[in-house]
């Protein structure tokens, strides 16, 4: 069974001191607070990780904005999975990882907070050289790489990627390695698609709204569609416009869009066109594996920045701040990082 997304326990009290830490709760939909919970011990086969950096990810704000269905996700809860920091304690029978390894985390969900638990499973060595702050967001590589493996991309077929946010700006610069005939953007915010254009899109458009078909924006110059539409929108309404703007015999690869729909879907259309759709995240342990390598290797080798989208830095402490910044959805928010690491008074 392959594994999925864990949320460590943490056993919250009720006061504060030696052997508790802060960590973030959603109580609700629309407020995260602060709570004290008690620092975990590695269980055997376990690590605990200081985290340093934690991105706010686009799911994490569906999740605050109450956005994600009943099956995905309950409240209270805990948020944050773009995670990096150094590994203070090693539990029995890990071989391999030491005190002191700076690592990235995947598939650790409600890591807003200054300690986590996980297997080694989940931790992904960093080289000392490479700043933490570029670490947390190599999570994503793994889905993205393999979102463009599946969309089997070649130098004859033109892509569309809806949305430039974190992960749909690292989407345009993993897809421009697989050198597309045409690699067209949409976002709603000149600030995304320029850098878009930086990262390697051959075309760049600005949607009026967030609900406009994309197709009529772009149609003039590509009226026959795509061959590949990679959405990396939040919302699942997005999936009526990636079948829309797919050609004959298209791909649709779910990056983004795993957010409820609530628009009607045509699937007279997909059979028509005989689309195939794709969801991306690896089917194999192994292959989650071997995608964290190739990630981290993009980052290393200069291929995939991972700090330029970053625009707002906030402690923990202020994480309530931190989410209605990043919930303003604006094109000067890109990328908002928190500082866990809390100082001793």
């Amino acid at each position: 069974m392959v594994r999925k997304m864990s949320v460590p326990p943490m056993q919250l009290v009720d006061y504060e001191g030696e052997g508790t830490q802060l960590c973030a709760v959603v109580e609700e939909v629309g407020s995260i607070t602060l709570k004290r919970a008690l620092i975990p011990e590695p269980a055997e086969g376990e690590v605990r990780v200081k985290v340093k950096w934690v991105g706010i990810c686009g799911s994490d704000v569906e999740v605050f904005r109450g956005a994600r269905e009943p099956e995905f996700i309950s409240y209270p809860t805990r948020l944050g999975h773009e995670v990096a920091g150094v590994i203070d304690k090693v539990g029995p029978n890990v071989i391999g990882l030491k005190v002191g390894d700076p690592v990235a985390l995947r598939y650790i969900w409600g890591a807003f907070a200054e300690y986590v638990c996980c297997t080694p499973f989940s931790v992904k060595v960093l080289p000392k050289e490479l700043p933490l702050i570029e670490g947390s967001l190599i999570e994503v590589l793994p889905g993205i790489i393999h979102a463009a493996e599946l969309g089997e991309i070649s130098t004859n077929k033109n892509v569309l990627i809806t949305g430039q946010g974190v992960s749909g700006l690292v989407m345009t610069q993993v897809v421009s390695l697989f050198s597309p005939r045409n690699l067209v953007v949409t976002d709603l915010f000149d600030e995304k698609l320029a850098l878009a254009r930086k990262y390697g899109a051959t075309h760049t458009y600005k949607m009026p709204s967030p609900d406009a078909n994309t197709m009529d924006i772009v149609g003039k110059d590509f009226p026959n569609g795509f061959d590949v539409v990679i959405p990396c929108l939040l919302e699942g309404d997005g999936m009526v416009d990636a079948i829309n703007a797919a050609a004959q015999n298209g791909r649709i690869v779910m990056y983004g869009c795993i957010g409820t729909c609530h628009k009607p879907v045509d699937f007279f259309k997909i059979h028509k066109k005989r689309l195939d759709i794709f969801s991306t995240e690896p089917k194999r342990d192994i292959d989650n594996r071997r995608y964290f390598d190739q990630g981290l290797g993009l980052v290393l080798d200069g291929l995939v920045n991972t700090e330029e989208m970053i625009t707002h830095v906030v402690k923990l402490d202020q994480v309530a701040e931190a989410f209605k910044l990043r919930n303003e959805h604006k094109g000067d928010t890109i990328h908002v990082m928190i500082d866990c690491e809390m100082k001793a008074d």
